[in-house]
């Protein structure tokens, strides 16, 4: 009853117990009888974790046709070599990355987040439109995000650290009966920072459009930004803050709905118990979400993998000749 592998066997390195299952459910679509993954964390004799671990490993082993890393692409993607790190991520074809900034990217996917408030309220209206919203909000910090490459890029990350984009980008009072509100607050916020910077880097000037146009190049616009940002932040002081209040409205509209179409108060405590028990916890639903594989961006890690088993079947058939 145990799994055979027939010929070649590759060992995935990922970097935490949240990342195996994405991997896998990736990387299942390309095993044949000839060819399996097995998903593992980077060191099985310690705790250690991170992106650094899953390329190193504390074996010291070669990443190569018998050993790959899956891993997040951070900002190293967009940073296309102007770092060690950057240079690992696109230059080493045994290293597969997200092309979005995380795995929490993906799962904030807009057009799949009604699907995860269906999942967590059982309840299908729609009562916000979560794709214009994050439409919105990604063209508002879409030049800040712009400058925060061009910073990284040119060693003056401390200027504007990760850290304090996320500080500058995070939505306050943020009321879905009136998001505009939040997200004007948002804009003026952004465009302060954005002066500031154009004001103080007057070396930049002249540079921010074509790097915008490399950017584009590698899939960031104006309307997607939000894919691109970390997605801890994304995940935690966004999409949360929204689908909190919607998913709260629609377990409310579920149970009156209960409560007027019961014909007596033991069916209504039956029906209440009953949905909700069936309701699931959002932020688990948001974790398990996998509506995100329409994204451009999941169709370029589909064609990663697909180069990188054309490359294993290449090297492992020259080892079989010589």
């Amino acid at each position: 009853m145990r799994p055979k592998w027939k010929k070649h066997k590759v060992i995935a390195f990922v970097e935490s117990y949240d990342d195996i299952y994405f991997w896998r459910d990736v990387l299942t679509e390309f095993e044949t009888d000839d060819l399996g993954f097995e998903i593992v964390l980077p060191s099985r004799t310690n705790l250690n974790r991170g992106k650094k671990s899953a390329i190193t490993n504390n074996l010291g082993s070669r990443l190569g046709t018998s050993m790959i890393a899956c891993v997040d692409a951070d900002l190293d993607y967009m940073l296309q070599g102007t770092t060690q790190s950057s240079r690992q991520i696109v230059e080493n074809p045994y290293i597969v990355h997200t092309y979005v900034y995380a795995i929490e990217n993906y799962q904030c996917y807009a057009p799949s987040l009604h699907q995860v408030c269906v999942m967590s309220t059982l309840n299908d209206r729609r009562i916000f439109d979560f794709e214009a919203f994050l439409k919105v909000y990604s063209e508002i910090i879409y030049d800040l995000f712009v400058w925060a490459i061009w910073l990284y890029r040119n060693e003056l990350a401390h200027e504007m650290p990760l850290t304090t984009f996320c500080n500058l980008t995070a939505l306050h009072k943020l009321n879905i009966h009136n998001p505009e509100e939040a997200l004007e607050n948002l804009r003026r916020t952004v465009n302060r920072k954005v002066a500031y910077l154009q004001h103080n880097f007057q070396k930049a000037k002249g540079k921010i459009q074509p790097l915008k146009q490399e950017l584009e190049g590698l899939g960031l616009k104006p309307d997607n930004t939000y894919l691109y940002i970390q997605g801890h932040h994304l995940m935690d002081n966004i999409v949360m803050e929204l689908l909190n209040p919607v998913c709260t409205l629609l377990r409310r509209a579920r149970e009156k709905e209960i409560k007027q179409n019961a014909v007596h108060a033991q069916q209504q405590d039956n029906e209440l118990a009953s949905y909700k028990h069936s309701c699931a916890d959002i932020d688990q639903m948001l974790r398990r979400n996998t509506g995100y594989k329409s994204a451009e961006q999941y169709q370029q890690i589909r064609q990663a993998v697909t180069n990188l088993i054309e490359l294993i079947n290449k090297s492992t058939a020259t080892e079989a000749d010589s």
